[in-house]
């Protein structure tokens, strides 16, 4: 059987990590001249992949964070088209201080809610945190991630884990995706997938939802192997609230 030719944007890597320890990562470029960045509330929530193949979605990204239960309502900021969705905040103090994505005609940025507009237009998501600005990565906890744990499973930058970012370089959209989770399959600390992204040459990058979330569609397939915590693969991802897709202008 012959195995299809990666997309000419799509790149399998495997990351060696300082400790012997290595992992998957696949990695989607989009010029951000000649690409439109949309976000995208799923209707109910619902695996990348097929969210994909039933809309005719060729390039995407998972997007934020959410509630599983009860409803999978988003967790963090929420525009679409600029008008606000609902969504649950991020806990005080750090609602204003977490990274989002802002894309509107072709502008694309990575930054802190209170460095964007209070009302933006176009499409906003809020995930975080940021992993590199400026070129430089972010180290610390002053988006709260640590000390605002209780309002996730668990502390997210802990550990090595399936993970997801998207990195802007200044002409290109960077969309990376780790397995992880396995015995040939690390995955990456915070901290790892933030030199990840600076290896890549991003500027700005922000950490997206990870674990069973994570997942890349690119040419229209899901090319990572997500996995839950017990480390089972789990067909096609898990279902997710909130997606970022990529599309020509």
């Amino acid at each position: 059987m012959v195995t299809p030719a990666l997309p000419a944007h799509l790149r399998e890597l495997t990351l060696t990590l300082a400790d012997g320890a290595s992992t998957t990562a696949y990695v989607a470029t989009h010029p951000l001249a000649t690409t439109r960045v949309r976000v995208h509330r799923l209707p109910t929530l619902t695996p990348l992949g097929q969210w994909c193949e039933q809309t005719n979605t060729a390039e995407a990204l998972v997007g934020g964070f959410y509630l599983r239960e009860p409803t999978g309502v988003p967790l963090g900021d929420l525009w679409t088209d600029g008008v606000a969705r609902p969504s649950v905040p991020f806990l005080e103090p750090w609602n204003t201080r977490r990274g989002c994505v802002h894309a509107h005609n072709g502008d694309v940025r990575i930054a802190h809610r209170d460095e964007l507009p209070a009302a933006p237009v176009g499409d906003l998501l809020q995930a975080g945190p940021m992993l590199v600005r400026d070129g430089e990565r972010v180290t610390g906890d002053d988006e709260g991630f640590s000390a605002g744990a209780a309002q996730f499973d668990s502390d997210i930058t802990e550990g090595r884990h399936p993970r997801a970012a998207l990195g802007i370089d200044g002409d290109r959209l960077i969309a990376l995706v780790c397995d992880g989770r396995a015995d040939h399959d690390a995955g990456l600390t915070i901290d790892e997938l933030a030199q990840a992204m600076l290896d890549l040459g991003a500027r700005h990058a922000l950490n997206l939802d990870g674990g069973g979330s994570a997942s890349l569609v690119c040419g229209g397939m899901l090319r990572n192997v997500p996995r839950e915590s017990h480390g089972l693969p789990v067909p096609g991802g898990r279902a997710i609230a909130t997606a970022i897709v990529f599309t020509a202008p």
